[in-house]
């Protein structure tokens, strides 16, 4: 029983990551991939922070994977990933705008 599941198994990965690999498997691997990275990275900035930090970079790789995630779910005509990275990644550039205007307005109110 347990051989049979094992080889259903390899069946199933061989058929889902060697058989149908192409051009749109690869790229939405690289898109979770960066999706991801963001987890790296803000782990990363924490531990160094010694606090829970969301660092800008953050906040790239959301958009750049969430992006290219949109894309992939486009092409495949994914309606469930289509809705949920659509959504997602207009939190993201919003959440870069806040960012980006928080560090002007703290320059604007430095002295020289």
């Amino acid at each position: 029983m347990l051989i049979q599941y094992g080889q259903e198994l390899g069946d199933y990965l061989y058929d889902v990551f060697v058989a149908k690999f192409d051009f749109w498997l690869a790229f939405g691997l690289i898109a979770q991939l960066l999706f991801t990275a963001r987890f790296l990275v803000q782990w990363i900035s924490s531990e160094r922070a010694g606090k829970s930090v969301v660092p800008m970079a953050f906040w790239f790789f959301s958009m750049g994977g969430g992006l290219m995630t949109l894309i992939y779910g486009i092409a495949k005509r994914e309606p469930v990933i289509i809705l949920g990275q659509a959504m997602a990644t207009i939190i993201y550039v919003r959440n870069i705008m806040l960012i980006i205007k928080s560090h002007a307005r703290g320059s604007e109110s430095v002295p020289n």
